[in-house]
């Protein structure tokens, strides 16, 4: 039995087509916004802050080993329903969230390994979703490009203020954009040029001090349109640390609009 902890994204979705494809006995502990799982007859419905109830969910099911997909984002802590275990162990919560949303799942994590259930890594069903070092796309990045990428990583790699971090935009060695607790998608529509076409590139690799079995960076098909409008050429993604999600059609798109997907 495996404990599927799911947010928000298409990720867990992806997840729970191979658990049931594959027959894996499970249950879901749904903490999207929408309740996206509560059709599921396994699915429990649960606050973040009721930890009781979801350390109880687990244990009475057998379940020793939680796999976590989607995005948890901060909740509102003066509105969180809590149960005995939850107002114990939200201090610790709410001062993890002053680090970000990862920040949050981390200690999730610590907390549920107190209590002997151990957490896996989110690929572990579906290592597919994760792309290979190297080019998947017709164009590759030429020598501009090169320069582009390598200060997008530079800069990642420096950053200690915006520690919770995924992404940076470089165009013509110009740092562009930073990504915030906003996300991706807000990044790019600060980036948007009406004049630059196909220049410049969005660099994804995984938080400083990332736990890497959570919370990975995540493209799909809404990543390379958005890329587009903004006017960039390009994405770099990490090797095996990264969720690539409808590959197919990204990979057309991006050849149809002379982009590039290259995984370093």
């Amino acid at each position: 039995m495996i404990g599927l902890i799911f947010g928000d994204t298409d990720f867990p979705k992806e997840i729970l087509r191979t658990v049931k494809k594959r027959k894996i006995k499970y249950l879901i502990i749904d903490l999207s916004k929408s309740k996206k799982f509560k059709q599921d007859r396994k699915s429990y419905s649960v606050s973040i802050g009721q930890f009781g109830k979801i350390i109880n969910i687990l244990k009475e099911n057998n379940c020793k080993k939680v796999l976590f997909a989607g995005k948890v984002n901060k909740p509102n802590f003066s509105k969180l329903r809590l149960d005995f275990k939850g107002i114990y162990y939200i201090p610790r919560i709410i001062k993890a969230s002053k680090l970000g949303d990862a920040a949050i799942l981390k200690e999730i994590i610590k907390i549920l390994a107190q209590n002997k259930i151990k957490t896996v890594n989110s690929l572990i069903f579906n290592p597919e979703l994760s792309l290979k070092k190297g080019n998947h796309s017709k164009i590759k990045a030429n020598k501009q490009d090169l320069l582009d990428i390598n200060k997008a990583i530079k800069i990642l790699n420096n950053l200690k203020q915006y520690n919770f971090s995924q992404g940076v935009v470089v165009r013509n060695q110009k740092v562009v954009a930073i990504e915030g607790k906003g996300g991706t998608k807000k990044m790019l529509e600060k980036c948007r040029s009406k004049k630059i076409r196909n220049q410049g590139v969005l660099v994804k690799f995984p938080k400083k001090k990332q736990d890497l079995r959570i919370d990975l960076p995540t493209v799909g098909l809404n990543t390379f349109k958005q890329c587009k409008i903004t006017g960039l050429k390009g994405i770099v993604l990490k090797k095996k640390q990264n969720i690539f999600l409808e590959k197919k059609a990204c990979i057309d798109f991006v050849n149809k609009n002379k982009m590039f997907i290259l995984v370093k």
